[in-house]
């Protein structure tokens, strides 16, 4: 008998947990290096992983209300840029129209994630 190909729990929780530590971490990082106060007192800022093609994978709790447009920044620059991205390039967005941002002062840096040559992740 064939089994039913299907989604492994424990590996689900395991992945889940190990990306939502990443985008945390992220945001321990961001807060110690930085210089603002906005960022470093206000804790002004959310950080995440997202897929190839712009969708949310793993979001750290920092403020909620930035994940919905940074979902539609990344997925913007998804359509921009293409395949024409390198390792070590950084896109930063700030329009709050095209690119997905909720207002000018919202910043997005984003930084795809390659692997053997290939993008894999922001």
């Amino acid at each position: 008998e064939e089994e039913e190909e299907g989604v492994d729990p424990v590996q689900l929780s395991i992945f889940a947990h190990r990306f939502m530590g990443i985008a945390e971490q992220m945001g321990k990082t961001l807060q110690r290096v930085a210089v603002s106060v906005n960022i470093k007192e206000r804790l002004d800022f959310s950080c995440a992983l997202f897929d190839c093609d712009g969708g949310l994978v793993a979001n750290a709790p920092h403020i909620p209300v930035h994940l919905g447009s940074m979902q539609e920044a990344v997925r913007f620059q998804v359509r921009n840029w293409g395949s024409n991205l390198k390792d070590g390039d950084v896109i930063v967005s700030n329009h709050p129209q095209l690119a997905g941002g909720s207002h000018l002062p919202d910043i997005t840096v984003i930084t795809p994630v390659f692997r053997n040559g290939t993008q894999s992740t922001w």
